[in-house]
C-alpha cells in the first residue's frame, strides 16, 4: 500500500496466509490545508494507482468529493472542530449538513463511497481546553439522527476522532493506562453512543510524539527494530512504542468497561523534516515496521486495529505549528505528488506511483540580490517567513545547514512561490532578484509552486502567520 512515497495507506486491504487468514486494512488521511493544493483529480489518481482504497478527511469539500465519486474509494468525511457548536444546538443545522455533504453524494451513478462521519478532528486534544468538548456528544446525536432519517445510518457510521493525548499512563506501563480525568465522563458517553450504533473508536497513535515527549523511548524501539530494547510490564514484553501506546489504550477502555470496542487508528505518521529524526529514510523504515507488524499480527496486542490512517498523504505548508515545525512535512509524498521514500501499499513490485502531469509554474525562484546593501535583509526575510512556510531552515529541518545570505533566499523564494510569481513579491525593498538558475543547494530544495488559477495572493504582512515563539528562532538564524 502506498502513500507518501511507499506513503501513506488511503486503505488498501491485504490478506496474509500465516497461521490463520486475517484482513489489516491500511487507509491514508488526505488534508488540503496547501497554500497551492494538488487538483483533486491528481490525488485520486495518484490514491488509485498505489492501491489506496481508503481515504479520511477533515473536511466535506466539495471539489475533493466530487472527484472520488465513482472511485469506489472508501472515504471518511470530516466535520471541522468550528461547527460543532452549531451541530450541537440544532437538529435542522444537522439535518442540512447531512443533505449537503453526505446524501447528495449516494444519488446518481458516480456516487461517492462514504464510510464515515467524523464529528471533529480531535476535539478533546488538552490544548484546546473545555473549547469543544461540550458539543461533541450532542453534535454527533444529532448527524446520527439526521443520518437515520435520511435512511442512511446502517451504511454510514458517526465517529469522533480522539487526540494522542486523551489516554496515559503515568507510570509508562499499559496496565495503568486511563484517559484523561477531564475527559472521563465524556468517554464514557461517547463509547456509549459508539456502542450503541456499532460504530468504532478513531484515535490517533503517535510513536514519533512519544519518542520526543519520553525520554525512556527510544528511536529503535519507535522504529521497529528487533534491537531495541524491551519494556515490560508484569508478564508482557513490548519490543515497540506502537504496542506500548495501543495497549495504554486498551487499558483505558477497558477500566470504563469498553474493552469489545473495534478501534481504528486514525492517524499514525513520521514526518521528513522540521525535526530531529524527521527525515525520509526514517519515515520509511517507521511505516515497513509498521505495516508488517500488522500484517504478520506479532507482538503482544490482544486485537489490533480493524483499520489504519496513515497520516498523510501530501505535505501540508498552511498547517497549524502549535505542535512543531514538523506538521508540516508528514506527507508520505510531496506537496506536488512525488514519493519521498520508496513504500508499496499494496505489496506489488512495482515502483510507487508518482503524480503525473503536474503542471508547475515557470522554472523562476526568488533570491537575494548580493549586490546590494543586504544590512536589511535579514529583517526582510523575517517578513516572508511570517506569511510563507520557511520550515526547512530552522533547526532539524532539510535547509538548517545552509547559511546566510543562503537562507535569506530560501526565505525570499518561498514568498515568491506562494504568490505566484508576482513581481512584487520578490521586491523586498529592493534585496529580492529573480533567476532561471535553481539556487537548491545539497538536500535543500527551493521549490517551484504547482500552477493553480484559484490560489490568493498574499503580500507580507509582518508576523502574520508564524507563531511568536518561532519569530526569535528564525530571526537568530537569519542574522548567520
Amino acid at each position: 500500500m502506498a502513500r507518501r512515497l511507499f506513503l501513506l495507506l488511503l486503505a488498501v486491504t491485504v490478506e496474509l496466509s500465516l497461521s490463520g487468514t486475517i484482513v489489516v486494512a491500511f487507509g491514508v488521511n488526505w488534508g488540503t490545508e496547501a497554500s497551492h493544493p494538488l487538483p483533486p483529480s491528481k490525488v485520486v489518481e495518484l490514491l488509485k494507482s498505489n492501491g489506496i482504497a481508503k481515504v479520511k478527511l477533515f473536511d466535506a469539500d466539495p471539489k475533493v468529493l466530487r472527484a472520488l465519486s465513482g472511485s469506489n474509494i472508501g472515504v471518511t468525511v470530516g466535520i471541522q472542530n468550528s461547527m460543532l457548536k452549531s451541530l450541537n444546538a440544532s437538529v435542522k443545522v444537522a439535518e442540512s449538513w447531512v443533505h449537503d455533504n453526505v446524501t447528495r453524494y449516494f444519488n446518481g451513478g458516480n456516487r461517492v463511497r462514504i464510510e464515515y462521519v467524523a464529528v471533529g478532528d480531535e476535539p478533546f486534544l488538552q490544548s484546546y481546553g473545555n473549547q469543544y468538548r461540550p458539543f461533541v456528544i450532542g453534535a454527533a446525536m444529532n448527524i446520527q439522527n439526521a443520518l437515520a432519517k435520511a435512511s442512511l445510518a446502517n451504511v454510514v457510521k458517526v465517529v469522533v476522532p480522539s487526540s494522542f493525548d486523551s489516554f496515559l499512563s503515568e507510570s509508562g506501563r499499559p496496565s495503568s493506562g486511563h484517559f484523561r480525568a477531564d475527559l472521563n465522563k465524556t468517554m464514557i458517553e461517547l463509547l456509549s453512543f459508539l456502542t450503541k450504533h456499532h460504530s468504532p473508536f478513531f484515535v490517533t497513535i503517535s510513536p514519533f510524539l512519544s519518542f520526543h515527549q519520553n525520554k525512556n523511548i527510544s528511536l529503535d524501539f519507535s522504529l521497529f527494530k528487533q534491537t531495541a530494547q524491551a519494556h515490560k510490564d508484569g508478564r508482557k514484553t513490548y519490543r515497540n512504542s506502537f504496542d506500548l501506546s495501543y495497549d495504554i489504550l486498551v487499558s483505558a477502555l477497558s477500566t470504563i468497561g469498553f474493552s469489545e470496542v473495534d478501534i481504528v487508528v486514525s492517524k499514525i505518521g513520521w514526518p521528513t523534516d522540521g525535526a530531529a529524526n524527521a527525515t525520509s529514510p526514517t519515515a520509511e523504515t517507521f511505516f515497513k515496521g509498521l505495516m508488517g507488524h500488522l500484517e504478520k499480527k506479532t507482538g503482544s496486542l490482544p486485537r489490533p486495529p480493524v483499520e489504519t490512517y496513515i497520516e498523510s498523504l501530501l505535505d501540508e505548508d498552511q498547517r497549524n505549528l502549535s505542535s512543531g515545525n514538523f506538521e508540516r512535512h508528514w506527507g508520505v509524498f510531496t506537496f506536488d505528488g512525488q514519493a519521498k521514500y520508496n513504500f508499496n501499499f499494496s505489496h506489488n513490485p512495482k515502483k510507487v506511483g508518482n503524480a503525473q502531469n503536474v503542471q508547475y509554474l515557470p522554472p523562476k525562484w526568488c533570491v537575494v540580490n548580493n549586490n546590494k546593501d543586504l544590512s536589511n535583509a535579514s529583517a526582510r526575510a523575517l517578513e516572508a517567513c511570517a506569511v510563507a512556510d520557511c520550515t526547512s531552515i530552522l533547526p532539524g529541518g532539510s535547509c538548517s545547514g545552509i547559511r546566510w545570505p543562503g537562507n535569506v533566499s530560501y526565505a525570499f523564494n518561498s514568498l515568491y512561490q506562494q504568490n505566484d510569481h508576482s513581481a512584487e513579491s520578490c521586491n523586498f525593498g529592493g534585496l529580492g532578484l529573480i533567476t532561471t538558475v535553481d539556487p537548491s543547494e545539497d538536500n535543500c530544495r527551493f521549490s517551484i509552486q504547482l500552477d493553480t488559477s484559484h490560489s490568493a495572493s498574499q503580500i507580507p504582512t509582518f508576523f502574520q502567520r508564524w507563531p511568536l515563539l518561532i519569530v526569535p528562532t528564525v530571526w537568530t538564524l537569519l542574522k548567520l
